[in-house]
């Protein structure tokens, strides 16, 4: 059997009414790219993804829309109650086949998840619904296949009802582990996303050894590259391969100096060790290549070295990562946008990771093996 077919993933984001969004369907391979001017909505669609992975993760509503009036769409009008809100959902693959989510928020007159569906196979597996405003719950029911056909109870308005079911549903009869099952293999996609952005502003000082898990910024890049470079030795050459075609000048290696107050700064190596050539700092580099290096260490390094908080009951060789990268071009060039789309679409191909970033008009990402560009317009 196909091992990736057992890892769940995301393989479509649905934006049915979500800022400047409405009816868009977005399909999801293991390289994609949204592309498109300013305006068109590359990055509110990650947007949509990174807060489905939030409640999914069991995250409360306010904590996932910081600002939820900007999610609803421009022009969208208030019913008669004074409510409206956004809609946003996505299709999970996996074991069990596709599993949907959609979900319904509304914003005004306060924030709350007044819809959810999870459906499969044609069945709607869990539903819930605003029954009473003056209570802070949805109604939902679950399918269950006994003599009941299906279990209702309240939920809280505002977390995701797919994340709770598992302390919901007793699994007894074959109608609840379908609903189980399909409940964690969502859960358990959307957990898995690391949203990354590396900021250079950040990455130029030295830093403190730390537990080198790498932040999402990638301000501790030399923190992670000093923990790698011995423990993931075959990946690091593959990093110090990559970086030649990403900075400028020879590179002999992608190292770490540890300095005299105790913290480590990373480095270039310039030349073989009987060389002159000194190591430069990374401080130096320009925003392209240290966004160049933060990215592909990204790639190469995976969950066990990435801040992110996978799903621990299922096995790392049932797991997918999705990377998240907001701004993927920005301060690459041409050569350097290209090589590292080359390298993603390398990793991403066994199914152990996915990317998901946006770029500008996506010209120089064309022509890639392996990389789907999905083209938006205003």
């Amino acid at each position: 059997m196909d091992v990736s077919a057992l890892r769940p993933t995301v393989t479509e984001l649905r934006l049915s009414s979500f800022a400047a969004h409405r009816g868009r369907i977005l399909p999801l391979g293991p390289v994609t790219l949204f592309a498109g001017p300013s305006g068109s909505g590359k990055s509110t669609a990650l947007r949509a993804y990174a807060a489905l992975a939030g409640l999914g993760a069991g995250a409360a509503l306010g904590e996932v829309f910081p600002d939820p009036a900007g999610c609803v769409p421009e022009g969208a009008a208030r019913d008669g109650q004074g409510r409206r809100g956004f809609r946003i959902g996505c299709t999970v693959d996996g074991p069990e086949g596709p599993v949907r989510l959609d979900v319904a928020v509304q914003t005004d007159p306060e924030l709350r998840l007044v819809g959810e569906r999870l459906t499969a196979g044609g069945r709607t597996l869990l539903s819930s619904a605003l029954r009473d405003p003056g209570r802070s719950c949805v109604q939902a029911a679950w399918h269950t296949a006994g003599d009941a056909g299906v279990t209702r109870a309240p939920l809280p308005d505002d977390l995701l009802g797919t994340a709770l079911l598992p302390l919901r549903v007793a699994g007894t009869t074959d109608g609840q582990r379908q609903v189980l099952a399909a409940a964690e293999q969502v859960v358990v996609a959307l957990r898995s996303v690391f949203p990354c952005d590396p900021r250079p502003e950040r990455m130029r000082e030295p830093v403190a050894p730390g537990e080198g898990r790498l932040r999402p910024g990638c301000d501790n890049l030399a923190a992670v590259l000093h923990r790698t470079r011995h423990e993931c030795t075959r990946r690091h050459a593959r990093l110090t391969s990559v970086a030649r075609a990403g900075c400028a000048g020879p590179v002999s290696e992608v190292g770490v100096e540890e300095l005299t107050d105790g913290t480590v700064r990373a480095v270039l190596g310039r030349g073989a060790p009987e060389s002159t050539g000194l190591p430069t700092p990374l401080g130096r580099l320009g925003d392209g290549e240290l966004r160049f290096l933060a990215l592909a260490l990204v790639l190469l390094t995976g969950p066990g070295v990435l801040a992110v908080d996978q799903a621990a009951e299922v096995p790392r060789a049932l797991q997918s990562l999705t990377v998240l990268a907001e701004n993927l071009d920005r301060a690459l060039d041409t050569a350097q946008l290209r090589a590292l789309l080359a390298l993603a679409a390398s990793v991403c191909a066994d199914g152990h990771m996915r990317l998901v970033g946006e770029v500008g008009e996506g010209a120089a990402t064309r022509g890639i093996q392996g990389v789907t560009v999905v083209d938006l317009v205003r």
